[in-house]
């Protein structure tokens, strides 16, 4: 966590007290009280329920309230955000979190601004996809600050992204814009969860990744050394994920290094694409499949050469996320600060 103070981002930098930051996810509910300065005071986490309905899900959320609430400092926060796993509708303030199967359309944003008032804190409040809320976060206190416009990216289980445009984040009207996992690049290509075909994510996110070096015959290895192409090792197991097949290419495995490979051109295509769009001069990569380093990175920045020509966009930056599992909670925070208007406390 960043202990020498930082600009409040900004929109909202004259209101001085904490905001109220929610990170929601597929395996734990988080909360803190952000600062101004970026810090972090009164954090707490439940694991995201399973095999409950909507109510017990929203239960685990309204206990991180209630614990929130229980800070001396509580009563001088000035703004809720909320950051959750998609898909998000931020107009209607409802989310349908593929890895929460029990919320579909569930007004999320309603239910913790009532959860706020409960315990006596009628405050504005700001619904952000994870990706948005991951690239306010970056802005703000991480690999894009000081950039004015800025693409930053989320390649897990799947491929979600955000924009900083003139300083600003640009969510968009429902929230989605810069989900860059959803742009095709592959006309011909296979079809995606999303109705389309060849998307940046049926082949760069981790599931895609796995899938696509199976299927090509590679084998995990019990060991992770990567040995397992030939078909002889790991046959009894293995990690069959795309940390398995990222260890897989450090060792110098072809099938697995061309599975990275094959990502790498889908993302740098993607980012040229986006940064050609919009005059964005840095991509900021996060998530699990950026913990494979330049197993990941050499390949996007070899291929981008091949795709960011122009005079505009070819000295883009594409560069690692910093702020890890902190993004979430400090992203809430950002997106709340930024969309909302300024306003003193």
């Amino acid at each position: 966590m960043p202990t020498a103070p930082f600009p409040a981002p900004r929109a909202a930098a004259a209101s001085s007290g904490p905001t109220v930051a929610i990170d929601i996810g597929g395996t734990k509910i988080a909360g803190a009280l952000v600062h101004p300065d970026g810090t972090m005071t009164a954090t707490t986490r439940r694991p995201t329920p399973r095999g409950v309905d909507a109510d017990g899900v929203m239960a685990a959320v309204a206990e991180v309230v209630a614990e929130l609430s229980e800070s001396p400092l509580w009563s001088a926060a000035v703004r809720c955000g909320i950051g959750s796993a998609g898909p998000v509708d931020a107009s209607r303030g409802t989310v349908s979190p593929v890895n929460i199967g029990a919320w579909r359309e569930f007004p999320v944003q309603e239910r913790v601004v009532a959860e706020l008032a409960a315990h006596g804190a009628d405050l504005p409040t700001v619904l952000a996809g994870d990706g948005v809320a991951m690239t306010a976060a970056e802005h703000w206190l991480g690999a894009a600050r000081g950039h004015a416009n800025a693409l930053c990216m989320v390649v897990s289980t799947g491929v979600g992204g955000g924009l900083i445009l003139n300083n600003q984040l640009h969510p968009g009207p429902t929230g989605n814009a810069g989900h860059i996992g959803h742009i095709s690049v592959a006309f011909d290509g296979e079809p995606c969860v999303c109705g389309s075909r060849g998307c940046v994510e049926s082949i760069a996110s981790g599931t895609a990744i796995a899938r696509w070096a199976l299927d090509q015959g590679w084998t995990p290895s019990d060991t992770g050394s990567g040995t397992g192409s030939a078909g002889s090792a790991g046959a009894g197991g293995g990690d069959a994920t795309a940390a398995g097949v990222a260890a897989a290419a450090a060792a110098g495995d072809p099938i697995a290094l061309a599975a990275f490979d094959r990502a790498g051109r889908a993302l740098a295509a993607a980012i040229a694409a986006t940064a050609t769009l919009v005059e964005t001069d840095i991509a900021v990569i996060g998530g699990g499949v950026a913990a494979a380093g330049d197993t990941l990175f050499a390949p996007i920045r070899h291929h981008l050469a091949a795709y960011a020509t122009l005079s505009f966009v070819k000295d883009i930056q594409v560069v690692p996320a910093v702020l890890g599992t902190h993004a979430g909670l400090i992203g809430a925070a950002a997106a709340a600060t930024m969309l909302l208007p300024s306003s003193s406390s």
